[in-house]
C-alpha cells in the first residue's frame, strides 16, 4: 500500500495534469486522474474540453494490460461523478473494472455529487482515501468551488498604473480613442493568457469610449471570453469593438432597449445548456430580465446599492463561474468598495503621468510579486 508520501507525490501529479484543462473545461471542474500498479503509473488522463471524456475514464484507456486494473490504484483531485450528465458517471467506471483503491483529493461541492460519490464507492467495497492535498485542490478549482458555494463567480480585478499612481491620462472629449499603454508587450501577452483562462470579461462605459477594446486573446491561443459592458445609459452604439459579432457580448443596462436601438448583430446560436445543474431562478434579484438579440444580449438591473450583486447573479445564472475585471478606475473602485473580489493584479509601469485619474487602491493578501520586463505585477488576495 503506498505510503502517505507516495500519496502526495502522485496527488500532486493529478493537479499537474487537471491544470492543463484550464480555460477548456468550464463550467466542469478541471481534474486529473492517474492510475498505479506497484509503485508504477500504468495510466493518466485529464479532463481536456467540456463535454468530453472525464480524467478517469482518459486515464483507463490509457492502461495497456487492463487486469491490471484490479489490483491498481486509481488518484484523482476531485471526487468521481455519481450522476449522469453529459458522460456516463465515472464511479461507475471504477466498479466496473474492480479498481480496489481510490484516492481523492477534495469532495466535490456540486450538490448532484457532493459526497454520493464516495458514499457509492465505499459501500461496494472500494478503499477510499480522503482529503490528500485538499487545500491545493480546492486552490486549483476556487472557481468551481466559488460558483457552487457562494452562488457567483470567482472575480479577478486587474489594472495597470504608472509609476505615479495613476490608471489613465485626463482626456478631453477630443482625444484620439485607444488605450494609453502603460506596460510591455510581453505584460499584454500575459493578460490575454489571464483571459482565456475566465469565462468572461467585465469593463465599464467609459473604458469603451476612451480605449474601444476588443476584450479578446488575440495575442493568445484560446477561447475569447464573454464580454460583459455596463452602459447603464446605452451611450454607446454598434461601431465599437465589443459589438463587431467576432463573439458574445452582455449588456447590463437600466432599461432594455427597443428593437431598432439593439445593436446590429448576427443570427442567435442555438443556446446550449452548460451545466446540469441550473441556478434557480427566484434566487435573481426582483426586476431583472434579459433581452436576446444574436450574439449581443441586454440585461436589466436596477443601478442602486445593489447593482454589483445583481450583475454577479445574473452571470451566476449563466453559468459563468469567474469574471476578470479590466476597468476602469470607477468600476474597479465600486467592486472593490463591497469587497467583491477575490484576487487583484496589479501591473506598475514605468510611465509617469503627473496627473490623471487615481489608480484604486487595494488591500489584501499579497501573494505574488514579480517584475514582466519592465513593470512590476503583484498579486493579492481578498483573504
Amino acid at each position: 500500500m503506498p505510503c502517505h508520501n507516495d500519496n502526495e507525490k502522485y496527488m500532486h501529479r493529478c493537479l499537474e495534469l487537471a491544470f492543463q484543462g484550464i480555460g477548456q473545461v468550464a463550467p466542469n471542474p478541471m481534474v486529473g486522474s492517474l492510475l498505479v500498479h506497484k509503485d508504477l503509473i500504468i495510466g493518466e488522463g485529464f479532463h481536456r474540453s467540456y463535454g468530453e471524456a472525464h480524467a478517469e475514464v482518459n486515464a483507463v484507456r490509457q492502461v495497456a494490460n487492463k487486469e491490471l486494473l484490479r489490483h491498481a490504484s486509481l488518484y484523482v483531485n476531485l471526487e468521481p461523478c455519481s450522476h449522469h450528465g453529459k458522460t456516463p458517471p465515472c464511479t461507475d467506471l471504477i466498479l466496473e473494472k474492480e479498481i480496489p483503491r481510490v484516492v481523492i483529493g477534495t469532495p466535490d461541492p456540486n450538490p448532484l455529487v457532493a459526497g454520493n460519490g464516495i458514499k457509492l464507492l465505499r459501500e461496494n467495497g472500494v478503499q477510499v482515501t480522503l482529503g490528500v492535498l485538499e487545500n491545493e485542490c480546492k486552490d486549483l478549482n476556487k472557481r468551481f468551488f466559488t460558483w457552487h458555494l457562494h452562488n457567483r463567480p470567482w472575480i479577478i480585478l486587474k489594472w495597470a498604473r504608472s509609476s505615479d499612481g495613476f490608471i489613465d491620462l485626463e482626456r478631453p472629449a477630443s482625444a484620439p480613442i485607444g488605450p494609453n499603454w502603460i506596460t510591455s508587450q510581453t505584460a499584454r501577452i500575459l493578460v490575454h493568457k489571464w483571459r482565456a483562462e475566465e469565462q468572461a470579461i467585465l469593463v465599464g462605459t467609459n473604458t469603451v469610449l476612451k480605449d474601444n477594446p476588443r476584450l479578446n486573446v488575440r495575442d493568445w491561443t484560446g477561447k475569447d471570453p464573454l464580454r460583459v459592458v455596463i452602459d447603464r445609459k446605452l451611450r454607446l452604439n454598434s461601431s465599437y469593438h465589443v459589438f463587431d459579432n467576432s463573439g458574445k457580448t452582455l449588456v447590463f443596462t437600466e432599461k432594455i432597449p427597443a428593437p431598432h436601438k439593439i445593436t446590429e448583430a448576427a443570427e442567435p446560436a442555438k443556446e446550449e445548456i452548460v451545466q446540469e445543474m441550473k441556478p434557480d431562478p427566484s434566487n435573481m434579484p426582483s426586476g431583472n430580465r434579459v433581452s436576446d438579440r444574436g450574439k449581443t444580449r441586454y440585461a436589466e438591473i436596477i443601478f442602486d446599492g445593489t447593482a454589483e450583486l445583481q450583475m454577479l447573479k445574473l452571470l451566476y445564472r449563466e453559468n459563468i463561474q469567474s469574471v476578470i475585471i479590466e476597468g476602469g478606475a470607477y468600476t474597479l473602485n465600486s467592486f472593490i468598495e463591497k469587497g467583491l473580489w477575490d484576487e487583484a493584479r496589479v501591473f506598475t509601469g514605468p510611465a509617469f503621468f503627473r496627473n490623471g485619474v487615481r489608480s484604486p487602491e487595494i488591500t489584501g493578501n499579497r501573494k505574488e510579486s514579480r517584475m514582466i520586463d519592465n513593470s512590476l505585477l503583484e498579486i493579492f488576495f481578498n483573504t
